[in-house]
């Protein structure tokens, strides 16, 4: 079955996809510098590096006449969480409507929107059943809810919205936790253990594999890519030892305490529980609880990667604040892999 990733990012939607047999037969992503990172770990897929405003659908629609899915996530900027009603017709859910667009013109047997969990929860489900009813005047049948990928094995506190929707009569469901459980130790221990500034975007491994995660991260690996470790300051050095295994900015001196806003900020990870959600910017202890459970440093590209289940022969491209940016905004390939089957096995179910 042939897959149009629309928003797609690096690609964790298109990993998971891959994984469950499918084909991704284009992409479309603005970024330049991400759209070179997708298409250097898709080789089979073709690539539109643009805005997806200024496709040329019919001509899009030539090249690839046959598509089963399109999936993607487009910002829904015009809705909001304090109650006031927007509609999808807002201006600033142009890209949302690209994604109904691009629906309606190549006629899927299904599609894949996902999203932040608000949009399903915002003004009781205003903004979600305009959604489903956008989909359903196009023929198509739709569900949706949240998912938490560390209900399927990802060591993340991440929580999407999904849609699902089958034309014509609808099938499927969301698919049903798995009951797979990953831990911070169990995801990352494997890798050498660098500190500050420390570490080379290509190296070897240094330790075999010990948990089933890690087994399958390394499947297929030779080399370790992207575990460079963030230089940190002498200052940030000095409050980072100051902070022992599983405590966090509590337990620091007055001098020491900051005013970072952000939940988790100048805390270690647990190593025997789950990260939060990864964000673009898991490179500093001020942003969040992205400091490594047990060395005085934050995450890594290839942790916060595994972090994410990108597998480490996925390599991440370009500048280190693109490759941040790259791994945090990803949806995790192992919750993309868990909505792929689902459609998959609908599919050999129904041949």
């Amino acid at each position: 079955m042939k897959v149009a990733d629309l928003f797609a990012g690096v690609g964790g939607l298109s990993q998971g996809f891959i994984k469950a047999g499918f084909e991704i037969e284009f992409a479309v992503e603005y970024d330049k510098e991400i759209a070179k990172a997708y298409a250097f770990n898709h080789k089979n897929t073709v690539v539109y590096a643009e805005d997806i405003c200024d496709i040329d659908i019919n001509e899009i629609i030539k090249k690839h006449p046959f598509i089963d899915v399109v999936m993607g996530g487009p910002p829904c900027q015009g809705y909001s969480q304090k109650g006031k009603r927007m509609s999808i017709d807002d201006p600033r859910n142009f890209l949302f409507q690209q994604f109904v667009w691009f629906v309606k013109e190549f006629r899927p047997k299904y599609f894949v929107l996902e999203n932040v969990p608000n949009i399903i929860t915002t003004s009781n489900g205003y903004f979600k059943n305009q959604i489903i009813n956008a989909f359903e005047y196009l023929g198509y049948q739709v569900v949706c809810g949240v998912l938490n990928a560390s209900d399927f094995g990802v060591p993340q506190d991440r929580r999407r919205a999904i849609f699902i929707g089958q034309l014509g009569h609808l099938e499927i469901g969301l698919p049903v936790p798995n009951g797979l459980k990953t831990t911070i130790q169990d995801a990352i221990y494997d890798l050498p253990f660098i500190n500050s500034g420390a570490g080379l975007e290509v190296a070897d491994y240094d330790k075999k594999p010990f948990s089933s995660f890690q087994q399958v991260m390394r499947n297929g690996a030779k080399k370790l890519y992207n575990h460079v470790a963030t230089n940190h300051s002498l200052k940030a050095l000095e409050r980072l030892a100051l902070i022992p295994k599983g405590k966090g900015k509590e337990v620091l001196p007055k001098e020491h305490r900051t005013k970072s806003i952000y939940s988790g900020t100048w805390s270690r990870l647990l190593e025997d529980g789950i990260a939060p959600t990864i964000t673009t910017r898991f490179d500093t202890p001020s942003s969040g609880r992205f400091t490594h459970p047990i060395l005085n440093r934050c995450l890594t590209v290839r942790e916060a990667a595994r972090i994410q289940s990108f597998p480490d022969t996925f390599i991440f491209e370009g500048s280190r604040t693109c490759q941040m940016k790259q791994v945090g905004n990803a949806v995790p390939p192992m919750l993309a892999y868990e909505i792929a089957k689902v459609i998959m096995n609908n599919e050999n179910k129904t041949k």
